[in-house]
């Protein structure tokens, strides 16, 4: 799909299961021109547990706190989170000046001002839509306590890049090692108790708790 291959050590469902909701979501975009940029690759290793790192990109909560830029962008009363079987989507709404995507008709998201689909697909993987093209990231457990993440960037329009909710993917993303580094350590501590679940902002938070469960009871 969209010239990616993916595939599983253990294959339990069929790859549909996981995928066909984003496919069929961005079935409109480009896909078919997407080209591979190594130049804007990047690679991460992260001092904390890999399921840290995708608890705090599906929970919305942070944005207005820790991202400066990004939440100049985007339209935070308006952000929101679908979620399907194996995958979710936060859906990134942007202000009347950003670079926002040209939606067809067909698409439920017509006459939305949307300038970032994130999509989550368990258990690792965030794709990243902007009206640029694809960051996928990659998330890999290295150690209990150690996580690599990897951006690849695929482009279809070069001249966007840079601009709106897909630019400074860098500073975003030490931002966020930033926070869960952090709470990397606060779980260590005899004095935290977690809490609740938002039920606005922590939605794919507990998506991707609840999937974890159902894994291990298929153990």
């Amino acid at each position: 799909w969209a010239g990616l291959y993916f595939t599983s050590l253990n294959p339990v469902l069929p790859a549909t299961v996981y995928f066909q909701e984003m496919m069929d979501r961005v079935s409109w975009l480009p896909l078919d021109k997407l080209v591979h940029r190594p130049d804007l690759d990047q690679a991460f290793e992260v001092q904390a547990n890999w399921a840290l790192y995708c608890e705090n990109y599906l929970e919305g909560f942070h944005i207005p706190f820790v991202h400066p830029a990004l939440n100049a962008v985007i339209d935070f009363k308006n952000y929101s989170t679908e979620l399907f079987p194996y995958s979710n989507l936060q859906l990134g709404i942007g202000k009347d000046t950003d670079v926002l995507f040209d939606i067809p008709e067909t698409s439920p998201d017509h006459g939305k001002q949307v300038v970032a689909y994130y999509f989550w697909v368990y258990p690792n993987l965030m794709f990243n839509f902007y009206p640029w093209g694809l960051s996928l990231n990659v998330i890999e457990p290295l150690t209990p306590a150690t996580t690599k993440v990897r951006f690849l960037s695929f482009v279809y329009d070069a001249s966007k890049l840079d601009q709106g909710a897909g630019s400074g993917l860098s500073s975003v993303e030490a931002e966020d090692e930033e926070v869960v580094q952090n709470v990397q350590k606060g779980i260590k501590s005899r004095f935290y108790k977690h809490g609740r679940y938002s039920v606005n902002r922590e939605q794919g938070t507990h998506h991707f708790h609840s999937l974890i469960a159902q894994s291990f009871k298929h153990e």
